[in-house]
């Protein structure tokens, strides 16, 4: 196995053959789509096309992928179904571990991944307090059982959490395999801060503390690294941002633009990312007439907890008899992803929650397809970085109509938008670039890694 690249304290370059290996942990959502499930597997397949080796260990769930997945032959651990009874049965966390087995079987941990989006938000605020305190926690004996299943496994270089709220397996995973932890980061700011006020603080408070023992954080934006510098109180040298990155396979092949337009979204339908906002926008466009035959596409995860809010956004459009006019793709495939994305004339999430990166915003880009997206978040550094969009200020509806209505008068232009963000979203957001970014940055953590 070979990985060629020299490490040195200006950047990334070419010399010695170098050759990682890493643990991957990274929290399944049984049958829902997860970003971070999607970021991580193409992560490891790219690490491990460079040669490096990779162990990827799934928790909680399986993982629900659109590309091969690279936790194949992994044992699930902090099973789903024992995790959330531990939690609540002090006579369950001390039952025999056969007991643990019965229950926390294939067949009721897919009853469970079924049941997901479901979970009241107490119950999953005090189960991450719960996991933040690792080897004092309520899940200490799940933590006990990866340790002892990672010591039968080629002792690793580097460990990476997929999100900071793992970092209760940080301790334990440190000194038990002698080796540094990393951790990425991506959106746990606005999942924890709507938590219940008390959990929220204590939950923020636990994972300050935890942070102490991770060598690195890994943020994908500029802003999403300020804010978490912020609010784990890290230095500025412990976080070091490496944008994500996209397999680019399939979506090479060129894009007709759609006569007549057409509006699309892709992300997860609710109203933190901002579907509500798009679809009174298109209201508008409508009565206005000023684009005839305008149509939009509405693709992205769809869970069970989704559902109510998709009829009441389909009855809003009934309402203006525009149903006919609105197309809503949810669940898709990664085949069925790539087709509906080049059948966009323009993409927009409006999302105000405080995004930390936007794998949709990428995706759409590599299409050729140019965004439309709110000044907040990490949507200026990605427009910015790419030149394929435009964002406008956020006022509501109105505002996103306009910026909207004005690509679609300006067809010449918005094609070249596509374009320009298509080159550099291969150029420097490919998940292969990601990978080899990250294997440097593990490579400085690494004072014996293994030379080919």
């Amino acid at each position: 196995m070979h990985r060629r690249f020299l490490r040195s304290a200006g950047g990334f370059g070419f010399g010695r053959a170098i050759e990682v290996n890493i643990i991957q942990i990274t929290p399944g959502a049984g049958n829902m789509y997860c970003g971070n499930c999607f970021r991580d597997n193409a992560l490891v397949a790219a690490l491990r096309k460079d040669g490096h080796e990779v162990t990827m260990v799934p928790l909680y769930l399986p993982l629900m992928l659109d590309e091969e997945n690279q936790a194949e032959g992994s044992p699930i651990f902090y099973n789903g179904v024992n995790v959330y009874l531990e939690q609540k049965s002090p006579i369950y966390r001390n039952a025999p571990q056969w007991v643990h087995q019965l229950v926390g079987s294939e067949r009721l941990l897919k009853i469970a991944s079924s049941r997901m989006g479901k979970t009241n938000a107490e119950d999953v605020g005090e189960i991450t307090l719960s996991m933040l305190r690792g080897e004092d926690g309520h899940q200490a004996r799940e933590l006990e059982q990866l340790i002892d299943w990672l010591k039968t496994q080629p002792r690793p270089d580097v460990i990476c959490l997929s999100n900071c709220m793992l970092l209760g397996l940080a301790r334990q995973l440190k000194e038990a395999l002698r080796a540094p932890v990393v951790c990425l980061l991506q959106n746990e700011a606005p999942y924890i801060d709507n938590m219940a006020e008390g959990l929220r603080g204590q939950v923020w408070e636990m994972m300050t503390a935890r942070a102490a023992e991770v060598e690195c954080f890994i943020a994908p934006s500029e802003f999403y690294a300020a804010q978490m510098r912020d609010k784990l109180k890290l230095a500025a040298d412990r976080v070091r941002v490496i944008h994500n990155g996209i397999n680019h396979e399939g979506y090479t092949a060129e894009r007709v633009a759609p006569n007549p337009p057409v509006i699309g979204f892709f992300a997860r339908l609710c109203k933190d990312k901002g579907l509500d906002t798009l679809i009174d926008a298109f209201i508008k466009l409508k009565a206005d007439n000023s684009i005839p035959q305008l149509r939009l596409k509405i693709g992205g995860g769809c869970r069970p907890i989704d559902e109510p809010f998709v009829e009441r956004m389909r009855a809003r459009l009934h309402a203006k008899a525009l149903l006919g006019d609105v197309e809503f793709h949810p669940n898709l495939n990664r085949e069925t992803k790539l087709d509906f994305l080049k059948s966009l004339s323009v993409l927009s999430v409006p999302a105000q929650f405080g995004e930390s990166f936007g794998f949709y915003i990428i995706e759409a880009m590599a299409a050729g397809v140019p965004v439309v997206q709110p000044s907040c978040a990490s949507f200026p550094e990605l427009v910015e970085a790419t030149g394929g969009g435009v964002c406008y200020r956020h006022d509501g509806p109105e505002s996103l109509a306009n910026a909207i209505e004005k690509m679609l008068h300006n067809p010449t232009e918005a094609k070249a938008l596509g374009l320009k963000a298509r080159e550099a979203v291969r150029e420097n957001f490919s998940v292969q670039r990601k990978a080899t970014e990250m294997a440097a940055l593990f490579d400085t953590l690494t004072p014996n890694p293994t030379e080919a």
